[in-house]
């Protein structure tokens, strides 16, 4: 069986791949630019472009499972591909669709829905290496500037979200299930940068934005306006869902979630 990983040099995706080939499963990995992907030689590299279904031909053919994130391009835009992708997996024989969701079901998840595939979504509120985003500003200032500093988040270690969705992706028995994927603990911005201090052994500092300040700052950072609109929702009013601690991950994987103070001793080094 092949299991084609969509974003496969993305920050989960790499996950995803690395816990397959774990599997003893074969590898065929979606990437715009398959000549810098860097993954282990048994991966079948492919080239292609969500945000345009002609550069895919080809690249479900013989698929078993599809791991699927639902963003593209450089502005990291929801895609409006949906009913594209899902006829070439249908019409290639796809049997299982693992949806990686970016904060808010949409179309992507209505069009594989629509299309009858066996399927189902992880839904992580953030991504622990979103993280490292703060090392410049760390290792420049001693901390770091953001907004809402005491809103709380059960990020998620990136590989046990490519464990978790690995895992589905060889299963036959998850159709239409929908899995919030946390760490084991709620954190703050502010209780965070704490412990990344714990981590490397200096107080540091945090400052905060106001909500204008930090669209501002996405803005220039090439975000499309949807996902801005999105990070800032999420960063200022939060759903239950963002902060509630789940089980998944020991569920699907069966070993527990990754907390937030080993991921930064992992990192230690990117934030010194």
């Amino acid at each position: 069986m092949t299991y084609l990983v969509t974003a496969a040099t993305g920050r989960a995706g790499r996950h995803v791949v690395a816990e397959l080939l774990r599997k003893g499963e074969k590898v065929r990995a979606l990437t715009r630019d398959p000549a810098s992907a860097n993954l282990p030689p048994e991966v079948e590299v492919v080239g292609g472009d969500l945000t345009d279904p002609a550069s895919l031909a080809g690249a479900f053919d013989g698929v078993t499972g599809v791991h699927l994130v639902v963003q593209g391009g450089d502005g990291y835009a929801t895609l409006r591909t949906g009913p594209d992708i899902a006829v070439l997996a249908k019409r290639a024989g796809v049997q299982r669709v693992v949806v990686l969701w970016n904060g808010d079901p949409g179309p992507v998840e209505e069009a594989i829905a629509a299309s009858g595939l066996p399927w189902s979504s992880l839904q992580p509120p953030d991504f622990m290496v979103n993280t490292l985003s703060w090392a410049a500003s760390i290792k420049a200032t001693g901390g770091i500037s953001e907004p809402f500093g005491d809103v709380l988040s059960a990020a998620v270690h990136e590989a046990d979200v490519g464990a978790a969705s690995a895992a589905l992706l060889v299963r036959e028995d998850h159709s239409g299930q929908a899995y919030p994927l946390t760490g084991p603990e709620a954190l703050s911005p502010r209780r965070k940068l704490a412990i990344l201090g714990e981590a490397i052994g200096r107080d540091l500092v945090f400052t905060e934005l106001t909500e204008n300040q930090a669209r501002e700052r996405w803005q220039r950072a090439g975000h499309a306006p949807d996902l801005v609109d999105l990070l800032a929702s999420w960063a200022k009013n939060p759903p239950a869902s963002a902060y509630t601690v789940t089980g998944n991950v020991e569920r699907l994987t069966g070993r527990p979630a990754r907390d937030f103070a080993s991921w930064a001793a992992e990192y230690a080094s990117s934030f010194r």
